[in-house]
């Protein structure tokens, strides 16, 4: 059986990402801990490198005015982190 893609997706590079948890960036390990998902993408990341991206309806406004089928697309590449965890107020654990 051969499929064709959608032409509004023709062109458009897709990766397979997995989104860091809290805990492990925290931990600043390399690891993801996060649902691997698809995400849409014309910055071009490098292999391993760290990205954000955004969900839901705001993933396709890249493509204003085209109706794009996408749910997430990469925003941004990630140059350098300096995480900090929130403070934990007192009382609470």
């Amino acid at each position: 059986m051969l499929s064709s893609a959608l032409e509004e997706l023709r062109g458009i590079r897709l990766l397979i990402v997995e989104p860091v948890s809290a805990e492990n960036l925290a931990r600043n390990d390399g690891t993801g801990g996060g649902k691997a998902l698809i995400v849409a993408d014309h910055l071009g990341p490098g292999l391993g490198q760290m990205i954000a991206f955004t969900e839901g309806s705001e993933a396709s406004n890249p493509y204003w005015p085209k109706q794009v089928p996408v749910d997430a697309y990469c925003a941004l590449i990630v140059n350098t982190l300096d995480y900090r965890p929130p403070p934990v107020a007192k009382g609470n654990s």
